[in-house]
């Protein structure tokens, strides 16, 4: 039996809490402090309807998903078979290369303990790094 791989994009730079922030997080950092042009917020802004309306936001199903004192670290990875999801992720990581925003992408048979899982994605409590797993 195959085991599930899952798979997350990511920053290289620690977040101010620790972690590394996911590509969705940096986006939206951007676009709340007016960095995109017209035509990426309007990729962004799209995208992020187009998310929305195709999977789940774990925190709409737990609100403490996220929560730091509750699951310190909590990040979130794609399962590979997601993959219409996964493939969207360039658009984004193209726009935060336009802003030298560097990313990469990991993949892992065990990011860490389950706190959350639907059909297209998990989020974790990763071991050992308060907050991510550390990209190689």
């Amino acid at each position: 039996m195959d085991q599930v791989l899952y798979v997350r994009f990511q920053g290289t730079v620690r977040h101010p809490r620790g972690h590394f922030p996911g590509v969705f997080v940096l986006a939206n950092e951007l676009a709340a402090r007016g960095k995109l042009t017209e035509d990426q917020h309007r990729f962004w802004r799209s995208n992020n309807d187009w998310y929305d309306s195709n999977y789940t936001n774990p925190t709409d199903v737990d609100p403490d998903v996220y929560n730091p004192e509750v699951h310190p670290g909590a990040v979130a990875w794609f399962k590979s078979s997601a993959v219409d999801l996964i493939k969207r992720v360039d658009g984004y990581l193209g726009l935060l290369a336009a802003h030298g925003v560097e990313c990469c992408r990991l993949e892992s048979s065990n990011p860490g303990r389950i706190i959350y899982e639907d059909e297209n994605q998990i989020v974790v409590a990763p071991p050992g790094e308060p907050g991510g797993v550390r990209p190689e």
